[in-house]
């Protein structure tokens, strides 16, 4: 999980704080469509599933998204 969210971290260009699986990251200020394209990008090279815009847009928090990419393995 700790690897998840460095990944997350890196992608949203989230930086000098913690984030939990539990937050809502579409709550970040980070967050943004550039920045979610880049999250799409990021678990399309790192996890090589492709998670549908509307499967992201339906998560509410990290762990749900992180449960999204593990089904679609």
């Amino acid at each position: 999980m700790k690897e998840f969210l460095e990944k997350i971290k890196e992608a949203l260009e989230i930086e000098d704080r913690d984030i939990q699986m539990t937050d809502n990251f579409k709550e970040y200020d980070e967050w943004d469509s550039l920045n979610k394209l880049s999250l799409i990008v990021m678990i399309d090279e790192e996890y090589d599933v492709q998670v549908p815009d509307d499967k992201v847009n339906s998560c509410s928090s990290l762990q749900e998204l992180y449960d999204e990419i593990q089904k679609l393995k």
